[in-house]
C-alpha cells in the first residue's frame, strides 16, 4: 500500500459506484428524461444512499481523502449534498465535514457547498452562492446572505467570482436544453 492508496478501498469503490449511478439519473432529470418510475427508482435510490453514508459517518466520521481517497471523498460530498429529504442528517454532515477541512483531510470548497445546501433545505439565506435554481427560465441564485460580500465570502473558501461561476454554469446547463415542462431543479453549481 502506498501513502496514496485509500485505507478503505472497498467502502472508496462503493461510494464511488452509488454517486455515479445518482449524477446519471441526476443529468436526466434536469432534461427531464425520466417517467413516473425512474423517478421514483431515483429516489429510492437517494435514500439508499444516503441510509448508508448515514451508516458510514457513524463508523468512521467523515470518509477524507485518507480513508477512501479524494474521488470517493467526493462520491460522499455528492451524496451528502443530494440528501435533500434528511435536512438533520445535511446538517450533521456539514459538521463532519467541516472537521475533516480543518484536519487537512477534505476540500474547503465542498463545505462550503453543503453549507449552503444545508442552510438552503432548511429555509436559510446561502452564504457562499453555490446553490442554483435551474428551469426553462433559465439560471438563477437561490437566496443569499449580504450578496455585496458574497465574492470576498467565497474567495475565503477557494470559490471564483460568482460571475465567473454562473457563466460556467450557463454554459454547462443551456436553456435551450430543457423542455418547456422540465421541472425546477436546484443545482450545487456555482463552483
Amino acid at each position: 500500500m502506498t501513502a496514496a492508496d485509500p485505507l478503505q478501498p472497498d467502502l472508496a469503490r462503493d461510494l464511488i459506484d452509488r454517486a455515479t449511478k445518482a449524477a446519471t439519473h441526476r443529468a436526466a432529470r434536469v432534461r427531464n428524461h425520466l417517467d413516473a418510475v425512474l423517478l421514483g427508482q431515483g429516489r429510492h435510490s437517494d435514500h439508499a444512499d444516503t441510509k448508508v453514508l448515514r451508516r458510514i459517518l457513524a463508523e468512521h466520521g467523515w470518509p477524507g481523502h485518507r480513508l477512501v481517497g479524494p474521488d470517493a471523498a467526493r462520491a460522499a460530498w455528492s451524496i451528502a449534498l443530494h440528501s435533500d429529504d434528511a435536512p438533520d442528517f445535511q446538517r450533521a454532515a456539514t459538521i463532519l465535514l467541516e472537521r475533516a477541512v480543518q484536519a487537512g483531510d477534505a476540500r474547503i470548497d465542498h463545505w462550503a457547498h453543503l453549507h449552503d445546501r444545508a442552510l438552503i433545505t432548511n429555509g436559510h439565506l446561502q452564504e457562499y452562492g453555490t446553490q442554483l435554481l435551474l428551469n426553462p427560465d433559465g439560471i438563477t441564485l437561490c437566496p443569499l446572505r449580504a450578496p455585496e460580500s458574497l465574492d470576498e465570502r467565497r474567495a475565503t473558501v477557494g470559490l471564483p467570482p460568482i460571475t465567473v461561476a454562473l457563466e460556467t454554469v450557463r454554459l454547462r446547463y443551456t436553456v435551450g436544453h430543457l423542455s418547456e415542462d422540465a421541472p425546477t431543479v436546484v443545482l450545487a453549481g456555482a463552483a
